[in-house]
């Protein structure tokens, strides 16, 4: 065990990929340990004294859903009370308030509302793009296959028409555990694991880039954390599309599936393990929303290397009870106290 132990520090010093069944062990590994190794990898890639953030905010264009995921509290079923699609008068005072803020994006996404047809969310991109001039990073793979399912078309065709439209990039929202295992039991309605993964290769494929997301500690097991995270460390090998990797932790409030939130021990621990396993990825995103702001510091010496968003407007985790929020000046001051140089990007993570 000690030899096993000595070859796997040697590998993690030299930046070596680990296979599986290393990467599972990591998990032995105490939580101090571990962010030592994180930062580490993280300095490969960032040797520079850097956080990036970006400034932007999330807008919801529907909360009407027919996926019915038991761990999501925002959503509402076609027909039910409080569902609604957002007036074209209320986006645009979002839209607004982010330019004047200083935004240069918006994080577009919704529920799978079967009333809505493909040309409503061209017409959407378009608007926004003409009138505002902001960057799009919208709609996740279930809601991509959802229109594809929707409308008779391929995922490829859906993605071309959306680009055409205005779309910028894609978050990587809906991956919850890419274990279909997992998703039958919190998720049955929403796209398989194949499909999630197929239309993030395929926006690679047509120039798209995307971020990845990974949300933890309801049903799933620490080696099913691992799969997902090398699912993910696979499609970076053939595409090199993905821009970030960001996990975050289940909350459980107002939700159908209950339990307890991951504690924020196992938030770093999986935040740093990611940082290890994920070679391939150069940006690894705090998550201040469920951890709040002084983990997310903590957060930046197990491998995180940016701050994630302002988040003018926050709803999903907000329904949960969750409520943290950060201005452009209260992230900066976060990151500055912490020993870093702030430095805002775009949705691309370009330097602005």
């Amino acid at each position: 065990m000690a030899a096993d132990r000595t070859r796997l520090k040697e590998k993690l010093a030299s930046g070596e990929r680990l296979p599986a069944q290393e990467a599972l062990a990591l998990w032995d590994e105490d939580l101090l340990t571990l962010g030592r190794w994180a930062d580490q990898a993280r300095q490969r890639w960032h040797p520079e004294p850097r956080v990036t953030y970006v400034v932007d905010r999330n807008i919801n264009y529907t909360n009407i859903c027919v996926s019915g995921c038991r761990f999501c509290a925002f959503y509402r079923p076609p027909g039910a009370p409080g569902g609604y699609v957002l007036e074209r008068a209320a986006l645009i005072q979002k839209l607004q308030e982010t330019k004047d803020l200083g935004g240069t994006g918006i994080l577009l996404q919704g529920g799978l509302n079967p009333g809505l047809p493909l040309e409503y969310y061209e017409e959407l991109l378009i608007f926004i793009r003409r009138a505002f001039g902001l960057h799009i990073h919208g709609f996740s793979p279930p809601e991509i296959v959802f229109l594809s399912r929707l409308s008779g078309l391929s995922v490829k065709e859906i993605l071309e028409r959306l680009i055409a439209a205005g779309l910028g990039s894609i978050p990587g929202g809906g991956a919850e555990i890419l274990v279909d295992r997992v998703r039958q039991a919190i998720s049955p309605h929403k796209c398989t694991v194949p499909e999630w993964l197929a239309v993030m290769e395929t926006a690679h494929g047509l120039g798209l880039r995307t971020t990845a997301t990974m949300m933890f500690g309801h049903l799933e097991t620490r080696a099913e954390r691992l799969e997902h995270l090398l699912r993910l460390r696979e499609l970076q090998d053939r595409t090199q599309g993905f821009t970030a990797f960001i996990p975050w932790s289940y909350q459980p409030g107002g939700t159908a599936l209950g339990g307890t939130s991951a504690g924020v021990l196992e938030y770093l621990k999986t935040l740093a393990i990611a940082r290890l396993v994920l070679d391939n990825f150069a940006n690894l995103q705090v998550s201040w929303v469920t951890q709040g702001a002084k983990v997310a510091q903590v957060a930046l010496k197990f491998g995180a290397n940016d701050f994630g968003s302002t988040m003018i407007e926050e709803n999903v985790v907000a329904a949960t009870g969750v409520g943290f929020r950060l201005s452009q000046a209260e992230i900066v001051r976060q990151i500055t106290s912490a020993g870093y140089q702030a430095r805002q990007r775009d949705h691309l993570y370009r330097l602005l």
